[in-house]
């Protein structure tokens, strides 16, 4: 058994596929059957259920590959300490960012990521919160900006920001003209939100509780950008995070902005990385870019007088 070995096989795990596995581990097909076959053999039992058009892990080989995945982590985790103490600032980072905030904050700190770390490679997965677990889980990401509270024990985390939250009304709507309004204003209101899944939608059923809202029945978007798209055709009122409607988002001219009077509904964001990982001394390092935003840029533009563009930062 080696280490070349339970890479075939996890790639196998993942793609169920042979010819793709053979690819993504840049060897030939018959050479991943030969090896995943002598594995098999090894350890006198069945890994894989062969079948002409897909293939099956069995039991065992579910349970194998999951201690694999384990071991090649703890591997590239070595090699990770042995980099960082030559270089503590050069090599990958594999940052993971879920949908509806990756777009809208990472234009504002890739900039300085780099300028900090000109020798870092920024490596980025935009997935839901569910999948980002996962793969930080299992050593597939080394860190990851997630909403708060977790509740995983493999978990470290370092706290980033506070981001508010707005109402987003069409032009014409009965709240249109309001510069503001409290959070007990909602209790009339059905909310358009977004599919399961996604930690926004979590967030706004939060909101939604607190004021006695509701959700619209009949659509759940698939992204921030479609909630946007259905306020401004007055189909109905959505929370967007205050990220998402600075520049560089372009305005819409049918949406108008609400803030919420003090305290605002909002959301708290963390860098999250493995307790066992050799990165978090770096990792701090790291969380102190992504802390350290351009100045009011989470600030609500509720000095303004009503209008639909939001203050620029």
């Amino acid at each position: 058994m080696n280490l070349r070995d339970l890479r075939y096989l996890v790639a196998l795990a993942d793609l169920r596929h042979f010819g793709r596995a053979a690819e993504s581990c840049h060897v030939s097909q018959p050479t991943l059957s030969t090896q995943v076959r002598k594995l098999e053999e090894e350890l006198g039992v069945s890994l894989v259920e062969r079948a002409p058009r897909h293939v099956m892990l069995t039991a065992a080989g579910q349970d194998i590959a999951m201690r694999a995945r384990r071991v090649l982590a703890e591997v590239e985790q070595m090699r990770e300490t042995a980099r960082r103490t030559a270089d503590p600032e050069a090599g990958s980072v594999r940052l993971g960012l879920f949908p509806t905030l990756g777009p809208y904050l990472l234009p504002h700190v890739v900039p300085r990521i780099r300028k900090r770390f000109p020798r870092l490679e920024l490596l980025l997965v935009e997935e839901k919160t569910e999948v980002i677990l996962h793969m930080l889980r299992e050593g597939r990401l080394d860190a990851a900006v997630l909403a708060m509270p977790l509740h995983e024990e493999w978990a470290e985390s370092e706290f980033l920001f506070e981001e508010p939250f707005m109402l987003a009304v069409p032009d014409g709507h009965p709240l249109a003209g309001r510069r503001n309004l409290r959070l007990g204003e909602l209790g009339d209101q059905h909310l358009l939100l977004l599919e399961e899944g996604h930690c926004l939608r979590d967030h706004a059923l939060e909101v939604c509780g607190l004021a006695g809202a509701g959700e619209k029945e009949g659509f759940r978007a698939t992204s921030l950008e479609t909630l946007r798209q259905m306020v401004a055709a007055g189909v109905g009122v959505t929370l967007l995070p205050v990220l998402a409607v600075k520049p560089p988002v372009p305005a819409s001219e049918d949406i108008r902005l609400l803030s919420f009077r003090d305290p605002p509904p909002s959301r708290r964001l963390a860098l999250v990385w493995r307790r066992s990982s050799a990165m978090g001394v770096f990792l701090k390092d790291l969380a102190g870019v992504l802390r350290d935003l351009p100045a009011g840029l989470l600030d609500l533009p509720a000095d303004d007088p009503p209008g639909k563009r939001p203050a620029k930062p």
